[in-house]
C-alpha cells in the first residue's frame, strides 16, 4: 500500500536519497545558503520548503510525454553545509561538495539558497564540462561589480563568471530582466560581459515561443546551465523571495518556454531565492517545485 503524498520520505518529489542507491543519473542537491542576500533574507531554508511542495508532483509528465524517473535514477542528494558568516569560504564548500555529485558528466539541480551559490555552481560545472551557455532568468541582471565592496554576493555571480571564463561568451542570455536600474551603464556593461537580454516586456510582443526561438539561437550547439531566480516571476505568483518587481512572468510562461527548452544538452540547473517566511499558502514553492520537475525532466530525457 503506498503511503499518501503526504507523508513518507521529505526528499524532493518522495525520491530516494543518495546513500539508499548504488548509483545514479541526476541529482538534487540544496545550498542552504543566503550571507550574500541584499534585501530580504531567508533563502537558506528554500531547499527544505521546495521539497515539501515537491511532494505532489507524480512520476509521468504529460507535457513532455516522459516519465523522469522511470528513464533515470535521480536522487535527492540532501544539503551541503556551508559557512554562513564566511562566503569566500562558503563557496568554496559549495564547489568541493558539488563536484563529486557531477562525477563524470551527470546533470545536478540545485535548490538554492541565494543566488550567490551560482557562481560555485558554474565553477564545479566548468570544471567537467568547460565553459557553457548560461540561460538565466530573472528580474535582475546579476552581473553588477561589487556591493559595498564585497565581490560576490547574490547580485553579482555572472559577472565574476565572464570573468573568470566560465561561460561561451556570446551565448548566454539573461530572460525576464525588467524593474528599475542603477544607471544606463549596468546595460552597456552586461553587453559587453557578453550577454543578451529578453526582456520580461518582451513577452507581450513576442510570446512565449518568441522567448523560446531567442534563447535557442543565443545558445547554439553550447552545453547550458540554466539559472532561475524565483523573482523572474511575478509576486502575484511568487511573493517569497528576497527582491521582489512587479510586471514578471506567469507560471505558465516561464513553464512553457522550460519545455521549448526540452533539446538543449542540460548539464545543470539551478532554482534560487525562495523564501518561505514571505509564502503563502507555499504557492512560491509549489511554482518552484514544478519548475524543477521540468528541468529534471529534461535532464533525464535531452541531451547532456
Amino acid at each position: 500500500m503506498h503511503a499518501p503524498r503526504y507523508a513518507g520520505l521529505t526528499t524532493f518529489a518522495r525520491l530516494p536519497r543518495l546513500e539508499d542507491v548504488e548509483t545514479y543519473d541526476v541529482a538534487v542537491v540544496g545550498l542552504p545558503f543566503d550571507s550574500g542576500v541584499t534585501y530580504r533574507p531567508g533563502a537558506r531554508f528554500g531547499p527544505s520548503h521546495i521539497r515539501q511542495a515537491s511532494r505532489l508532483l507524480r512520476p509521468y509528465n504529460p507535457a513532455l510525454d516522459a516519465e523522469p524517473f522511470r528513464e533515470a535514477q535521480v536522487v535527492d542528494a540532501g544539503d551541503i553545509v556551508c559557512n554562513p558568516f564566511d562566503i569566500t569560504e562558503a563557496l568554496q564548500q559549495i564547489e568541493r561538495g558539488l563536484l563529486p555529485l557531477i562525477g563524470d558528466g551527470r546533470p545536478v539541480l540545485v535548490l538554492g539558497g541565494d543566488h550567490t551559490v551560482a557562481l560555485p555552481a558554474l565553477r564545479a560545472i566548468n570544471s567537467v564540462h568547460g565553459p557553457v551557455a548560461l540561460v538565466h532568468f530573472d528580474a535582475h541582471l546579476d552581473t553588477w561589480d561589487t556591493y559595498f565592496g564585497a565581490p560576490c554576493t547574490h547580485g553579482t555571480p555572472f559577472r565574476r563568471a565572464s570573468e573568470e571564463g566560465l561561460l561561451v561568451k556570446g551565448n548566454s542570455a539573461h530572460v525576464g530582466i525588467r524593474g528599475s536600474l542603477y544607471d544606463r551603464k549596468d546595460l552597456l556593461d552586461d553587453a559587453d560581459l557578453g550577454f543578451t537580454i529578453v526582456h520580461c516586456r518582451d513577452i507581450e510582443r513576442i510570446g512565449v515561443e518568441g522567448i523560446v526561438q531567442r534563447v535557442l539561437d543565443r545558445v547554439g550547439d553550447a552545453s547550458v546551465y540554466v539559472s532561475i531566480d524565483i523573482d523572474v516571476l511575478d509576486p502575484a505568483f511568487a511573493p517569497a523571495t528576497g527582491t521582489p518587481e512587479g510586471g514578471g512572468m506567469t507560471t505558465r510562461e516561464l513553464l512553457a518556454v522550460l519545455r521549448g527548452m526540452s533539446e538543449l544538452p542540460l548539464v545543470g540547473a539551478d532554482i534560487v531565492e525562495v523564501a518561505p517566511a514571505y509564502d503563502h499558502a507555499e504557492i512560491t514553492a509549489v511554482a518552484a517545485a514544478n519548475l524543477a520537475y521540468e528541468l529534471v525532466t529534461i535532464m533525464t530525457t535531452g541531451k547532456h
